[in-house]
């Protein structure tokens, strides 16, 4: 197996006062944009429901050939997929009570756009919530982040444990059948430890899913939604499981154990830069930008890259594109 390797010298870092200072204008709210953000990716989805409706519809009527109607019916799924992973961003954000001022709105938000994207708020917020406190320690790993393990842990595994981490490993496993298993199964079901709030959040977002499913399907007919929905989902999850992965799977990422662990570290050396082309940047919220991200979760994803160029602190961390990003579907383990 290919393992990723440890970093050399470390980038001399500032201290938490001083890049504090350096993004705090930008973890302002901005009404504006936040709420045409909402417009262009909660309206597009909206949107394209509507015309495969009439779509639908005129194929029922002869108007438009099946075949043809079909192909426009994946191409316009995909497309509402990749306006999805713009939601999920949106939903990403109201997690973390950066996306608008109100934590009300945050919140209402937050529950619509979960139930656009099938995944509950509140739980998937504490999850998240465990991930940023985390990232890059290997004593506290399992917990909304991705399988990864040490060399020495692989060696020492049964051979029950080694074929299942390869498994899960398997970039058609990974990027196709995990997130579809993700965002339609495990999304569910309440984590053991959760507290009632979260638990409330999951069963309250089954219900409502389940409400929405039947309107749609009293609308479009079962196999129509199915394919539909199917499509968005395998879009939006494989390219949000895909931006996951590469975030914090990468050469020289930054792990460490248990007291060595640093927050603002992990943040610059264990986030990656990954530097899109403007139109993926756009459907992906910027949040290339992971490692200004990490650093201060309270910047609105629709300010990140302004944080980004504001300083060159923050232009330190190597950017990494599509062509480089694909190396990392090769490591499997850290190596110590």
């Amino acid at each position: 197996e290919k393992t990723a390797k440890t970093s050399g010298t470390r980038k001399k870092k500032k201290s938490v006062s001083e890049w504090k200072s350096l993004v705090a204008e930008f973890q302002k709210p901005h009404a504006g944009r936040a709420w045409w953000q909402v417009i262009n990716s909660v309206g597009s989805v909206g949107l394209i429901w509507c015309i495969l409706y009439f779509l639908q519809g005129m194929m029922k009527e002869g108007t438009v050939a099946t075949t043809a109607g079909w192909w426009a019916t994946v191409s316009l799924s995909a497309l509402a997929g990749l306006f999805l992973v713009r939601v999920f961003i949106i939903f990403h954000d109201c997690g973390h009570g950066s996306f608008l001022k109100s934590k009300k709105a945050n919140n209402t938000l937050g529950f619509i756009s979960g139930l656009l994207t099938l995944t509950p708020f509140h739980h998937w917020k504490w999850e998240h919530s465990i991930h940023h406190a985390s990232t890059g320690d290997l004593s506290r790993r399992g917990v909304g982040d991705i399988w990864t393990l040490t060399v020495k842990e692989y060696l020492e595994s049964t051979r029950w444990r080694r074929f299942t981490y390869r498994l899960t490993r398997n970039p058609v496993i990974l990027f196709l059948i995990a997130p579809l298993f993700l965002f339609f199964v495990l999304q569910r079901f309440v984590a053991k430890s959760a507290k009632p709030r979260e638990r409330k959040s999951v069963h309250l977002m089954n219900m409502a899913l389940l409400i929405k499913s039947a309107v749609l399907i009293s609308i479009f007919g079962f196999f129509p939604w199915f394919i539909i929905q199917l499509i968005m989902m395998t879009v939006a999850g494989t390219c949000g499981v895909w931006l996951f992965y590469v975030q914090h799977q990468f050469e020289d990422a930054y792990w460490v154990k248990g007291d060595e662990w640093d927050f603002t570290t992990a943040a610059m050396e264990g986030s990656s830069f990954y530097k899109l082309p403007k139109l993926l940047q756009w459907f992906s919220g910027n949040i290339g930008f992971h490692h200004v991200h990490h650093l201060n979760p309270m910047i609105p994803n629709y300010n990140l890259e302004r944080c980004h160029c504001s300083d060159p602190y923050f232009e330190k961390v190597p950017p990494m594109n599509i062509l480089t990003s694909l190396k990392s579907i090769n490591y499997r383990l850290w190596d110590e």
